[in-house]
């Protein structure tokens, strides 16, 4: 009896069987014809990774065991010992932390150029072996915008490549390739699941060449996901849409009532006019602004931070993003700790701010817990 799911089962092994020698040689022959073992592929995996493919536009994809993994994959597509990287001075704290302490050892240098540079004047930080640029579409956590037309053109009239990590976007809000990216990344954990129960990752390519390549590293580095968390991904990404234009609006509420009070020295969100990126976010975004909302206490101090922290219910601490369900993160204390202070300093990640996670709850509900949490300041 045949049997037709609409939804992919979960193939939850680790071994698929082969009948004799013949099949066999026909998996080493014709690559994607059937399966082997789930670290080389998996049906949920492949799955995931066609899906986010189709999404962004690209050729093919790797989904990984994290977001981790899925930035040391996309940095090995390219690079090997003696090469150089260029990144944004505005990334996410893992990533350099990935870049300073562990490629280093293994001869992979960086530069850090900042963001007001990334399209103007990266000539300036090259390298004879200088081999891509990695910056994120929204930056984490004061996000701000790249513009990824200007970049890919700067970065592909120096040879290299660019690598952009859209995690805090999705492809709902923007699509790389569309602005000549060469890779884009995303930590699935956060908006393409949604739901703060996954932990994954994801690598797109925008060429048949660099798909292979990815397959290649999660094979042999062991990063492939898992059938049940790839499973649950693709089951999160269904609702991407919905979920992003519920975190958008909820978002801008938010950014607004935060810009209003007086308790608010400064806010960090693209929909604001005032925001120096809004009219780039607005035709880059198709005119969303994502679910992330920074912002700096006009007490800059981490005694105010534990205060609003303690007075609001709808906003627990819990440092990382995107979930349906609002939460705040701490970025000095947590996603760039390793930064020295005069690193966080520079960057404007200071004591008093406080990145929200804005979710799909009735945006009337986090309004008013917000209200009251500043008020008590």
């Amino acid at each position: 009896m045949e049997i037709h799911p609409k939804i992919t089962p979960i193939y939850q092994t680790s071994v698929f069987k082969f009948e004799d020698l013949n099949e066999l040689e026909l998996y080493f022959g014709e690559p994607g014809s059937r399966y082997l073992y789930s670290r080389n592929g998996n049906p949920n995996s492949d799955e995931l990774a066609e899906a986010l493919t189709r999404l962004e536009g690209g050729a093919g994809a790797v989904a990984t065991g994290s977001g981790m993994a899925a930035i040391f994959a996309a940095l090995m597509t390219y690079c090997a010992a003696g090469d150089h990287v260029l990144c944004a001075a505005d990334i996410y704290g893992g990533s350099s932390s990935l870049l300073n302490q562990e490629l280093s050892r293994l001869g992979i240098t960086v530069s850090y150029v900042p963001f007001e540079e990334l399209t103007t004047n990266l000539a300036a930080y090259m390298q004879p072996r200088t081999r891509l640029l990695l910056c994120e579409t929204i930056s984490n956590p004061l996000l701000r915008v790249a513009d990824l037309r200007a970049a890919a053109e700067a970065t592909h009239a120096l040879g290299l490549k660019l690598v952009v990590d859209n995690t805090f976007a999705s492809p709902v809000i923007t699509r790389p390739f569309e602005h000549g990216a060469d890779l884009v990344m995303h930590s699935v954990t956060k908006y393409v699941a949604g739901h703060s129960d996954v932990t994954a990752g994801a690598v797109v390519a925008r060429t048949a060449e660099d798909a292979a390549r990815l397959k290649q590293l999660g094979t042999l580095f062991g990063l492939t996901l898992s059938p049940m968390e790839s499973w649950l991904a693709v089951r999160g990404l269904k609702t991407l849409r919905l979920r992003m234009e519920a975190h958008c609006r909820n978002a801008q509420a938010v950014a607004e009532l935060l810009a209003r009070h007086p308790a608010v020295g400064e806010v960090f969100y693209p929909g604001l006019p005032q925001h120096p990126q809004h009219a780039l976010a607005a035709a880059q975004g198709a005119g969303q602004f994502g679910g992330m909302v920074s912002f700096r206490l006009a007490d800059d101090t981490t005694e105010a931070v534990s205060r609003f922290m303690r007075a609001s219910q709808r906003f627990p601490f819990a440092p990382s993003l995107a979930g349906v369900d609002s939460s705040l993160s701490y970025p000095a204390g947590t996603s760039h700790r390793a930064l020295s202070e005069e690193q966080r300093q520079e960057l404007g990640i200071t004591a008093g701010l406080v990145r929200l996670s804005v979710g799909i709850e009735p945006a009337a509900e986090l309004l008013l817990d917000l209200q009251q949490a500043l008020d008590k300041k």
